[in-house]
């Protein structure tokens, strides 16, 4: 028997629950409606920063107990930060679903940050930045969201930078969490086998005893800034490129018809249009895709491809080809139907990763208080019209709105 459910507790905290008696593991998830871009001026990379020392220590365990609490049971516990979001999430047989969202429960509102943890996780987190560094496919997308964000929280590298980590004190994730972590932008999202009342019960015994308050700060909204083409010389043997702009929010209506163009120009499908009519028909590049990300109150649309120096020329035209074809020279509507096929199929199959299932469904319930079902989501792309879709493309694929940012080898 498979049924679904949301709750409120007392204190704010929503429960959102997808039940599947088939199922012999549990997800659980606690997520959180602050990230990066809710970070002060000058203190990049904090929401990370926290996310990390969350596990070093709490009020009764150390940095080991709260490793191995899962792990003895075969479990798993992890986190993320995004620009919106933090979330913390741990996978266990279903006879350790307490377990598992006791340990969530204390490292969120018992955390103590124990000042001689704290150094050793800034050399961690700076590792980690300069391994972003060394991989320019990693990189030069966060130096595109700084470029296009410029001048906004949303631009803001998730890790922040060396300099940034090195001046945290204690105090400012303190004032952070004072801040940003209320009961009200909580989600505790459970998927799996255990029954309806446990849940309800251990979300009670857990999460309804929070009394984190809004104190009302209120996201300072993007302006899309001019266009702007940089480039800059790295240590790498191809040519990377990256461009794009401010796209459709989370709200907009527009949203599904550019996850369908996206999808049709350089999705994750072999028969991409930049994949069949570039990779494949010349050899040109190895990886040439494109993205899109939809944030509360924006969003953002690129294209990323890597080549070598002397076919950086082609590979630019060729894609300007691609873009000019899909705003001129309209699909018929039986191909057309066919693509909106392809990308339902796709979402279907994702449902089969349960754990990014009820992950998404939590971020949902986040920013809209309801879940879509496959549904509603397969309706929403159903409807969207080949006049629709052209209206769109000719918006987000016109150039003249792009920024772009290329990463030039230094030999």
């Amino acid at each position: 028997m498979q049924y679904f459910f949301t709750d409120k507790l007392k204190n704010g905290v929503k429960v959102l629950y997808n039940h599947d008696d088939k199922c012999v593991v549990t997800h659980c998830a606690l997520m959180l409606g602050s990230g990066t871009r809710d970070e002060s001026t000058g203190k990049e990379g904090l929401a990370h920063f926290i996310e990390h020392t969350l596990f070093k220590g709490t009020k009764k365990r150390k940095a080991y107990h709260i490793l191995n609490c899962l792990e003895t049971v075969g479990g798993e516990l992890n986190a993320y930060t995004t620009k919106e979001e933090t979330c913390l999430h741990a996978t266990v047989m279903n006879q350790d679903l307490e377990r598992a969202a006791e340990l969530i429960s204390d490292i969120v509102f018992n955390a103590n940050f124990p000042e001689k943890e704290l150094q050793k996780e800034k050399d961690v987190v700076i590792d980690e930045i300069h391994a972003y560094e060394d991989t320019p496919y990693e990189q030069i997308y966060d130096d595109f969201e700084t470029l296009v964000f410029k001048g906004h929280t949303l631009g803001h590298p998730i890790l922040g930078t060396v300099e940034s980590v090195q001046n945290f004190k204690r105090k400012d994730i303190l004032e952070y969490i004072k801040r940003q972590y209320h009961d009200g932008e909580m989600i505790f999202a459970v998927g799996g086998g255990v029954g309806k009342e446990k849940v309800m019960q251990i979300a009670e015994k857990y999460f309804s005893k929070g009394s984190r308050k809004s104190i009302s700060v209120k996201r300072k909204l993007f302006k899309a800034n001019k266009s702007v083409h940089l480039s800059a010389v790295k240590n790498t043997n191809q040519i990377h490129y990256i461009t794009g702009c401010p796209a459709f929010s989370l709200s907009d209506k527009n949203r599904y018809t550019l996850i369908l163009l996206n999808n049709i120009l350089g999705g994750p499908g072999m028969n991409s249009k930049l994949n069949l009519n570039i990779r494949e028909k010349f050899g040109y590049t190895y990886t040439i895709e494109s993205g899109y990300h939809a944030y509360s109150d924006t969003g953002l649309f690129h294209i990323y491809f890597a080549t070598d120096k002397k076919n950086f020329s082609k590979v630019r035209q060729l894609l300007d080809k691609e873009l000019l074809k899909l705003i001129e020279q309209p699909m018929s509507e039986r191909q057309f139907a066919q693509y909106k096929k392809q990308l339902i199929g796709q979402i279907v199959i994702s449902q089969e990763n349960r754990l990014n299932l009820l992950l998404g469904m939590a971020k949902s319930m986040l920013y809209f208080n309801k879940t879509f079902s496959l549904k509603e989501v397969s309706a929403n792309i159903e409807n969207i019209s080949l006049a629709d879709f052209i209206k769109v493309a000719k918006s987000i694929l016109n150039s003249k709105h792009h920024s772009s940012l290329t990463y030039l080898p230094n030999q």
